[in-house]
């Protein structure tokens, strides 16, 4: 399976923002050192942002361009819509919920089996989970000590469009998240320009 594969603290210093939510991440930033720091054109801004958003949600160009296409076709707006997609992937509902210390970690418990969705086993990370549906932890992997401390004690986001049940090891999209509550420091309409001037 493709991914990304640069090394994750040198990505958030380059790109300007802590893309990955961990503390050491932007420990060794200097001035200047990020893209962000230097004076882009209007085509430079449009590729950061594109490339920040590609990093925030994992995904590789391909996947990207799809996702665009999607939310130019929608009747929102479509840099919202395209956020609000890529929000609702369960690689990244994963960990949101807190199953998962981090999106890496999200997308390898899904391809290998440990996140069901309304009750039945999904192993494709770009699973688009829908308000109302239902997602858990495998009954086996419950006894993981860090499946179970990442969901008991280490989730990172408390945010209004997720319910969790800790319990029962499960957690919901009790609606559509919108782009105003997604934690995520991209400027979504430059992307949708980059992709309309190709």
């Amino acid at each position: 399976m493709a991914k990304i594969m640069e090394p994750r603290f040198k990505l958030s210093r380059r790109l300007g923002v802590n893309i990955y939510g961990h503390p050491k991440a932007m420990k060794r930033a200097k001035p200047g050192m990020s893209r962000r720091d230097r004076k882009l054109s209007d085509y430079g801004l449009q590729l950061l942002e594109k490339q920040k958003l590609k990093a925030y949600y994992g995904v590789l160009e391909k996947q990207m361009r799809k996702y665009v296409d999607k939310a130019k076709k929608s009747s929102q707006i479509a840099g919202e819509t395209l956020v609000e997609k890529l929000e609702c992937r369960l690689d990244n509902m994963t960990y949101r919920m807190g199953f998962a210390s981090s999106i890496r970690q999200a997308r390898q418990m899904v391809n290998h089996g440990h996140i069901y969705v309304n009750e039945k086993k999904v192993d494709r990370p770009s699973y688009e989970i829908k308000v109302g549906d239902k997602v858990s932890l495998r009954e086996k992997s419950r006894k993981v000590d860090m499946f179970n401390e990442n969901f008991t004690e280490g989730s990172k986001f408390s945010l209004s469009y997720i319910s969790k049940d800790i319990d029962n090891y499960k957690a919901e999209l009790v609606k559509m998240p919108k782009r105003e509550e997604i934690p995520v420091e991209v400027n979504e309409n430059l992307i949708i320009e980059y992709y309309s001037r190709k």
